[in-house]
C-alpha cells in the first residue's frame, strides 16, 4: 500500500487540478492517466522515467525532491505537508486522497 499512497501523494502534489485514480496489483500500480509504477525492494520506477527510493522514514525522488514521514504526517521538501486520518490523506495545499482497498482517488 505504500507505493499506492506514494503515487497518490505525487498526484496530489503535482500541478494538475484534475482528479486522479490509481489501482495497485502486487508491486505494480496503474493510474487512469496512463502512468504506472513498479516497486522493486526500496525502489519505485515510474513509466515516465522517474524513480524514488525509500530509506527509513525518508523518500528520495530522482527529481531531487524528498519527503519524510513522521507519525501520521508527511513533510515534503517543497514546504507542503499532509496528514492521514483513517483512509483519507489531507494536504496543506487543499487537496485530498482517499483510499478504498487497492484504489486511491485524489481530488
Amino acid at each position: 500500500m505504500r507505493i499506492l499512497l506514494s503515487l497518490a501523494f505525487a498526484a496530489a502534489l503535482g500541478g494538475s487540478a484534475s482528479a486522479q485514480t490509481c489501482n495497485t496489483f502486487g508491486s505494480s500500480t496503474h493510474c487512469k492517466n496512463g502512468l504506472s509504477a513498479q516497486r522493486l525492494g526500496n525502489f519505485t520506477y515510474w513509466s515516465d522515467g522517474s524513480s524514488s527510493q525509500r530509506v527509513g522514514t525518508f523518500t528520495y525522488n530522482s527529481d531531487g525532491s524528498s519527503s519524510q514521514r513522521v507519525g501520521k504526517s508527511t513533510h515534503y521538501s517543497n514546504g507542503t505537508s499532509s496528514q492521514t486520518l483513517g483512509n483519507t490523506t489531507y494536504f496543506s495545499n487543499g487537496r485530498s486522497c482517499q483510499r478504498a482497498g487497492n484504489f486511491v482517488h485524489c481530488d
